[in-house]
């Protein structure tokens, strides 16, 4: 664990949280926009099964490898020496591991999952810009 002086400063932290607010953001962006207007944006028809099937395969994808993410940093020994600033941009929950240790049960049904929704979220927003700008 870190403590202390192995901490990155406070600086370094906005980063992280400007990043998190912005995936946020767009998130919710897209939930509330109509269906149609998604449709428009992606250059599709309204009732194409695409229009939500692969942006939701991305969002599955990134949910499950930032989930497994998560339990590889719970589970890494100390002596690994992760470097803190890319543990926090692949696992922000890795922060709870970096001031005290949880229990495992908190890891896999609280910290994981909220990593994997983190980072799903991010495939959702991938996801639509790929259907947008790619196809």
């Amino acid at each position: 664990m870190l403590r202390g002086v192995g901490l990155p400063v406070q600086s370094e932290w906005v980063i992280f949280v400007v990043a998190l607010a912005l995936v946020g953001v767009f998130s919710v962006t897209l939930v509330v926009l109509p269906r149609s207007l998604i449709a428009k944006a992606c250059k599709k028809d309204r009732d194409d099964p695409w229009l939500f099937s692969a942006p939701l395969k991305v969002l599955g994808g990134f949910a499950a490898i930032s989930y497994l993410v998560a339990v590889f940093a719970y589970f890494s020994p100390s002596r690994w020496n992760l470097n803190p600033q890319l543990m926090l941009s692949l696992c922000p929950m890795y922060l709870v591991k970096m001031t005290f240790d949880p229990s495992p049960v908190a890891i896999f049904f609280l910290l994981a999952p909220m990593n994997a929704a983190v980072y799903g979220s991010l495939g959702l927003i991938v996801g639509y810009a790929w259907l947008a700008f790619i196809e």
